[in-house]
């Protein structure tokens, strides 16, 4: 199996330096040369597995010889122990033909622990072999980050670095990063938004000396490893209801576009999809690039969804890499006009991204309704991003199941819950302590430079 990038002109890779690479050195993001694709036998001959034998199925055609069968199988297993759970990704009924898909079961209530444990134990698997140590930089508007401490804290050949938005995110998002006290994780808070983290990230890996000389990786869904472990609970869920004989449709709370785009894959693997609906927040770029053709960025408005604040959506390159015919080049001009406030996408561009997916946005006085109503009408208490797919997916509801994807805890967003219902959800007795616990936090600027030399400073040498 082969990667190659959005951008054209990085080096095609294999699966393992793919994902210890992430972003390409083009600036683009890999993508497999082909995805492999799935009978119906194979697909419905995964009924009733457990979830891990599902992850094996789906996942191993990706990996070439990276790992061999009985080395992922055992750091799958790994991955998913933790997991409060037994089924990992459950699915709740919330209305006729409208279901919930469970994603917070993992350590730490979001649904970035499904690929950040298991890309953890891989990458440790695999820098044992070699006696490497890497530098993993990372972004996060809230969950991202504290998967990746809980996936790499402690780990031997590994320096991580977060950079999370100052203020930004919710109280036990930043708790969840800046309280564990391995030295080899470090939670940074930067002044401005989750846009300009993310921004300085990819800086980095395009400063060839920088990258070079502290051996960076990532782990934000730049890296593929992420997508495609994301794949997994789309095929999970909808064996669950009766795929491959029927098709059910999904709508995805996203930002960063990485989710959705993993259920774009399971489309492409032979999943048979009939919706993908794109749920965004007031931060509704995705929307309105689907609804209009512009791609415009217009500043990030702080929200109670704060994992959902974000304009410039990482992802979204992969999906135009198709929309434009796999024209490398057409995607660098894309990518350049976005620098410079956005782009306009071409009629056939657009047409093939209106064909693949569905959108809507969702207000805060929505999300707060939302929340409401599905705790009055099921018992359910939804996280403000979960609420917004909810309220999304009631658009698009019709004789084909929908899954919403609840993408975090109610207790990792506990102020606007509250508003909603008037009831301060509870975290769960294994993150007892939470706030007892002391906070070790560096604040920096929004400036590359002082970034850059603050990771050199920091690593284990």
């Amino acid at each position: 199996m082969q990667y190659h990038s959005t951008r054209g002109t990085a080096p095609i890779l294999n699966f393992h330096d793919a994902m210890m690479t992430g972003l390409a050195r083009d600036g683009g993001l890999y993508l497999p040369l082909t995805v492999p694709t799935l009978s119906h036998a194979a697909i419905k001959a995964l009924r009733g597995q457990s979830y891990e034998d599902i992850a094996f199925a789906i996942m191993q055609p990706f990996m070439g010889d990276t790992f061999s069968d009985a080395e992922f199988r055992d750091l799958i297993a790994k991955a998913y122990a933790g997991f409060g759970h037994a089924a990992r990704a459950p699915l709740v009924q919330l209305a006729p033909n409208h279901f919930l898909l469970e994603l917070f079961h993992g350590p730490t209530l979001a649904f970035k622990d499904f690929a950040m444990q298991l890309i953890g134990q891989m990458m440790q698997a695999a820098l044992a072999k070699s006696g490497d140590r890497i530098t993993i930089v990372g972004a996060t508007s809230g969950d991202t980050g504290s998967a990746a401490i809980e996936a790499f804290r402690g780990l031997a050949n590994v320096d991580l670095f977060i950079l999370f938005p100052k203020g930004r995110v919710s109280d036990v998002q930043r708790r969840q990063m800046t309280t564990p006290i391995e030295s080899n994780v470090h939670a940074i808070a930067v002044e401005g938004d989750f846009d300009d983290c993310q921004a300085c990230v990819k800086d980095m890996f395009n400063d060839f000396d920088f990258r070079d000389g502290v051996h960076l990786a990532g782990v934000n869904s730049i890296n593929w490893a992420r997508v495609l472990a994301q794949v997994v609970y789309y095929f999970s869920s909808a064996l669950s209801l009766g795929a491959p004989d029927r098709a059910v449709s999904f709508t995805v709370p996203t930002g960063n576009f990485g989710d959705i785009f993993a259920g774009y894959i399971a489309r492409k693997m032979g999943l048979p999809i009939e919706k993908l609906v794109i749920a965004t927040n007031q931060n509704n770029i995705l929307h309105r690039a689907i609804a209009t053709g512009a791609y415009k960025t217009d500043g990030v408005r702080p929200s109670i969804s704060p994992s959902m604040d974000i304009q410039v959506s990482s992802n979204f390159e992969r999906v135009l890499y198709d929309a434009c015919g796999e024209d490398g080049a057409a995607v660098v001009a894309l990518m350049a006009d976005l620098k410079a406030g956005g782009f306009s996408l071409e009629q056939g561009s657009l047409d093939f991204l209106r064909e693949a997916f569905a959108s809507g946005d969702c207000s805060e006085a929505e999300t707060l309704a939302s929340i409401a109503h599905s705790y009055a009408s099921t018992g359910e208490v939804l996280c403000p991003h979960s609420a917004v797919g909810v309220h999304v997916a009631a658009g698009y509801l019709g004789a084909t199941p929908m899954i919403t994807l609840a993408t975090a805890h109610p207790a990792k967003f506990p102020d606007a819950v509250q508003k909603a219902i008037g009831q301060r959800p509870a975290l769960p007795p294994r993150m007892a302590g939470l706030f007892e616990r002391a906070e070790r936090i560096t604040c920096a600027p929004n400036d590359l430079a002082a970034l850059q030399q603050l990771v050199r400073e920091r690593i284990i040498s």
